[in-house]
């Protein structure tokens, strides 16, 4: 990827499940200077495979994927390559899923909406060894005092799964069980059964209290923005 006299390109592995996004991202990647797409995966296992054969210096990871979960991921890749930087890139809100993501083990989360005039620059960040956060989402860190985040084992959220994540904030949102599945296009039983789980790994005792949870994480995360 690079010439004679000119500087080294990092190298960046894109894991996302789209074929369409992992091209788009290639083509702003490459239009860099300094940077090169080494390759790419669409799930999990390919990713880990990725990292042992292609080593980059860098893996941009989609948070949802088709076959595997963008969080266990980072967390993988974090216990098995402390060194190597992960930035994140999510069609998924900010203020309910970076700061879980920064505790696994991420160094930065970029919004898919804003890429286009972000990614570079977000990629540039973490190589450097920095952290990449919007302002909102830096802001509610510094006021925090967690620059990097505090340990995400001390988080009950941190048990939960993407999926469940999804189904607590739809709660804290109003919806019911019916409105979720259609939502997340699953079935009632399922949304139940992600309803069970997350009790049972919040130490919530009845529908009342998962409901009151759901309610002030809700409000929480509409503060945080």
């Amino acid at each position: 990827m690079s010439g004679s006299g000119q500087q080294t390109r990092r190298r960046v592995l894109i894991v996302d499940d789209h074929p369409i996004v992992r091209l788009g991202l290639a083509r702003m990647i490459e239009s860099a200077p300094d940077l090169a797409v080494c390759g790419d995966a669409e799930n999990v296992t390919g990713a880990k495979r990725a990292v042992r054969e292609l080593q980059p210096d860098v893996v941009v990871v989609d948070l949802t994927l088709g076959q595997g979960d963008g969080l266990e991921l980072v967390r993988d890749l974090r216990a098995h390559h402390p060194s190597l930087p992960i930035l994140v890139l999510s069609m998924h809100e900010e203020s309910i899923y970076a700061e879980r993501m920064l505790a696994a083990g991420a160094r930065g989360y970029i919004m898919k909406e804003a890429a286009s005039d972000q990614l570079l620059i977000a990629l540039r960040r973490v190589l450097a060894g920095k952290l990449y956060l919007s302002d909102a989402l830096s802001a509610r860190l510094q006021a925090r005092g967690t620059m990097p985040p505090a340990d995400h084992a001390e988080d009950p959220l941190a048990r939960l799964s993407n999926r469940e994540m999804q189904v607590l904030a739809k709660l804290g949102r109003g919806l019911s069980s019916r409105d979720i599945a259609a939502d997340l296009t699953l079935s009632v039983k399922t949304v139940e059964s992600h309803r069970q789980s997350i009790k049972r790994k919040l130490n919530l005792a009845t529908n009342s209290q998962l409901l009151q949870y759901a309610l002030t994480f809700a409000a929480e995360t509409r503060g945080g923005q």
